[in-house]
């Protein structure tokens, strides 16, 4: 058990990672590099026209368009689905867990550019300090808007 919570963690930090971390070194491909790219190709499975994992049909959000398409060109849908447990919590589950307040939303945008840890369970969020605050805002506002 130890090891599998292990290699999800290195997972973890190999998908969360910024592309100047990465690099674009294509000869060598970490095992974790690889456990991103497949989850990454089965969430991209289910990804519509404005790179969300909502339903093929659903309305968007209209005001929190921005947000999703934020989302959609981040690296989160590596570890998120809206309705779905991937490594971290589900959109969703997100939403019913916090009320949409201003409160709210800047602790939540704080947890995506600083990272987390203990909320959603042992395996913690890595740092993403590259979004701004005004940005991961808009990520939060969408995301509550999935109730």
């Amino acid at each position: 058990m130890k090891k599998i919570v292990f290699l999800l963690a290195a997972a973890v930090v190999s998908a969360c990672g910024s592309p100047s971390e990465s690099g674009n070194n294509r000869d060598s491909v970490s095992a974790g590099d690889m456990a991103a790219a497949t989850r990454q190709s089965e969430v991209d499975t289910n990804v519509n026209d404005i790179g969300t994992n909502r339903n093929a049909g659903a309305p968007a959000s209209g005001s929190f368009e921005k947000g999703a398409e934020l989302i959609s060109s981040s690296d989160c849908l590596s570890c998120h689905k809206e309705k779905i447990k991937i490594i971290g919590p589900a959109y969703v589950d997100v939403a019913k867990k916090y009320e949409a307040s201003d409160k709210n939303i800047d602790m939540l945008a704080r947890k995506i550019i600083e990272g987390g840890s203990g909320v959603w369970g042992d395996i913690p969020m890595t740092p993403h300090p590259s979004i701004s605050q005004a940005d991961a805002k808009e990520m939060v506002r969408y995301i509550l808007s999935l109730k």
